[in-house]
């Protein structure tokens, strides 16, 4: 700043033909020095010095001067390089613009001249698909529209020049779309007229595809504003959502994508605002073709014979119906109110090719878009296995998916193959036991042990996922399907000794058995007389209390003791001895005890101290006895407190407890 106070411009040499060397030397001196670039932009603007340029530009071009046509391209690209929105201004007006591109067809790297003016005058033009009124936005398009075009010219690989190259330029650009969007949108007319001739029957398909274009160009850079908030209220005020529904259902194959590209943008950019427009039409009407169906359909109804399944649909579907994604705007009610409409009334979309195609009398797959189709049928299912693990279990057992799929493991399409199988790894990944345990009532590693056989003297890539298969389920160590498998196919699998996978599982077979087998011996013959047994409770606190009806009797209980002790009690945990009387539940007397009757049950656990008390003290309260001194200091609560406590420590089952208070209800009514 201070040198270009000291001398704020430069001195250029004269605007001549035969000093065009030292005009282009001087452009590209300064291109390292930001002070040097500024001084010389200064006195490019003040000296009106381009406009003089393209004068010798169309003296040399008249002349076929080759010299003068590639020293002019020199130094107009340096000063473009020059990043300098001041001299934009005045090489992207109409009176220059044309000029200017025709000086950079110049390139003396290229053999032949470039054509970018041909490009822009008679290739390129300008269509008003609806009219607009202000002059002064449509002269910011078109200056855009040439901005845009000296930028693919002149910009070369990104990887030659440092960060933020021409960043003017970009931003240059940036602004006038910002400008354009911004006057676009204050025409309350002009919107609502792309809408009416999008879905009026009566448009021209020519010009409907021509306002698709408009309108995704429009969103794309819509979206991408501040502002974009309001821009989508403005659009759900439209009708835009109903309309894309309408558009992506048209026969038209130009329309339909332009729809699909729209909605790419739209869910990236405001999901939670399609799958509201999703739950609303599910409750609103209950036959009529719905969105999420349009983008169901575009997957597995693609015309395009190389390109069975559209990839972009996939993708907008998967992030309509992904768990992870909905967490940021929804919460987990309406989450699984989502999903439960999807899997209700759109899955069954979905799945339709998959249960066409296949059945239990195979038939040849022999249309590559047929296979296409499954294949992105199966990476959807694949992806609900994955995500949606409750919603998708229920579907795939009720309707036995994954045997539909798995006989598509004879197709002659190895893409389809290895999606089938992929389909079943996804579902004995998540190490289900009722995963596992339908796969082994159906029998469906059947088709997957047929495969691994068809395909034993190949190396190809599907046989490597089959082995992989297999690994898997010998690492994880999942018994039921290694039973399963050694038992049904052990004989089978002898032949493929190129894979040692199969041997590991039939070791680890043998193991899990030995190991049975040794916990079985390990039982004694017969039961000690204090063992566990499964019996109800019975208390014998009153000599008159009766069972109460529908309970099961205990084993036979001991006979009281000849020193006067009560008799042994069957409980549902073990069979313990009370303590004799007078004793405390360690076996020394009970000096605060005035009361030592035989009637007052004591239990005895291997636990908490205060637990024992609370038991015995409360048990006697319940009964009718006079509590012992020490039962007054204890509340109700404060005895159970305790006696949770105890619980707790001692490991006990809750059902125990229930058990036991169940009978301390019936003796406390008794």
């Amino acid at each position: 700043q201070e040198l270009l106070e000291i001398n704020p411009l430069m001195d250029l040499p004269a605007c001549e033909l035969h000093r065009l060397g030292e005009i282009a030397d001087l452009v590209m001196s300064v291109r390292l020095s930001p002070t040097r670039k500024e001084k010389l932009a200064l006195a490019l603007k003040n000296e009106g010095y381009i406009p003089k340029l393209l004068q010798l530009f169309q003296v040399c071009e008249s002349a076929k001067d080759t010299k003068g046509l590639h020293l002019l391209f020199d130094i107009v690209r340096g000063i473009l390089y020059l990043d300098k929105a001041l001299l934009f201004e005045v090489m992207f007006s109409d009176e220059c613009i044309l000029n200017v591109i025709g000086c950079l067809e110049y390139d003396p790297c290229l053999a032949q001249p470039g054509w970018h003016r041909e490009f822009l005058t008679k290739i390129a033009k300008f269509q008003e698909i609806i009219p607009i009124r202000d002059p002064e936005l449509r002269k910011k398009i078109h200056q855009m529209s040439r901005a845009q075009c000296i930028q693919a010219i002149i910009v070369p690989n990104p990887s030659d020049f440092e960060e933020g190259f021409l960043s003017t330029l970009n931003s240059f650009i940036s602004s006038r779309r910002e400008e354009i969007l911004h006057g676009l949108k204050k025409d309350e007319e002009f919107l609502p007229k792309v809408f009416a001739q999008l879905t009026n029957e009566a448009t021209p398909g020519e010009q409907r595809c021509e306002l698709m274009k408009f309108l995704k160009e429009f969103c794309a850079f819509s979206f991408t504003l501040p502002e974009k908030k309001e821009f989508l209220q403005t659009l759900a005020k439209l009708g835009f959502l109903p309309t894309l529904k309408v558009l992506m259902g048209m026969d038209d194959p130009q329309v339909r994508s332009a729809a699909v590209d729209i909605l790419s943008y739209l869910v990236e950019f405001s999901p939670a605002m399609v799958r509201e427009f999703v739950m609303q039409e599910a409750r609103q009407n209950e036959n009529d073709t719905h969105l999420i169906t349009e983008v169901i359909e575009q997957i597995i109804c693609s015309p395009d014979a190389e390109f069975g399944g559209d990839n972009q649909s996939i993708e907008i579907l998967c992030a309509l119906i992904d768990p992870k994604k909905m967490l940021a705007t929804a919460s987990r009610l309406e989450i699984i109110e989502f999903l439960n409409i999807f899997y209700n009334r759109y899955i069954r979309v979905l799945t339709a090719p998959l249960l066409a195609d296949t059945s239990e009398d195979w038939y040849e797959i022999d249309n590559y878009q047929t296979a296409e189709k499954l294949a992105s049928v199966l990476q959807l299912l694949s992806f609900c296995v994955e995500r949606h693990k409750h919603h998708m279990k229920i579907y795939i057992i009720k309707k036995n998916l994954l045997r539909r799929a798995l006989v598509l493991l004879k197709s002659k399409h190895k893409f389809l193959a290895l999606s089938a199988l992929r389909f079943m790894r996804k579902i004995i990944g998540l190490k289900d036991d009722l995963y596992n345990r339908y796969i082994t009532k159906r029998k469906l590693f059947e088709p997957v042990v047929n495969a691994v056989l068809d395909n034993r003297n190949r190396s190809n890539l599907l046989q490597s996922a089959l082995a992989e298969l297999f690994e898997f389920i010998r690492v994880q160590d999942i018994q039921l399907l290694i039973a399963h498998i050694v038992e049904n196919f052990s004989d089978a699998l002898e032949s493929v000794k190129y894979i040692p996978t199969f041997q590991g599982l039939k070791t680890k077979y043998e193991q899990e058995k030995d190991r049975k087998n040794e916990k079985l011996n390990s039982v004694p013959s017969k039961l000690p007389d204090n063992t566990f047994v499964k019996e109800t409770v019975v208390l014998p606190v009153n000599e008159d209390l009766q069972v109460s009806e529908g309970e099961e009797k205990a084993a036979p209980m001991s006979p009281p003791s000849s020193n006067g002790s009560c008799p042994t009690y069957t409980t549902l945990t073990t069979v313990v001895t009370s303590p004799k009387v007078g004793e405390n539940f360690y076996g020394s007397s009970c000096p605060s005890c005035p009361r030592q009757d035989s009637r007052a049950a004591s239990w005895s656990f291997s636990g908490c101290n205060a637990a024992q008390s609370a038991i015995a003290l409360y048990w006697e309260s319940l009964l009718g006895t006079n509590p012992p001194r020490s039962m007054t200091s204890f509340t109700k609560s404060e005895t159970l407190t305790s006696l949770g406590k105890g619980l707790k420590r001692t490991r006990w089952d809750w059902s125990l407890l229930l058990t036991w208070w169940a009978q301390v209800k019936f003796a406390s009514s008794a």
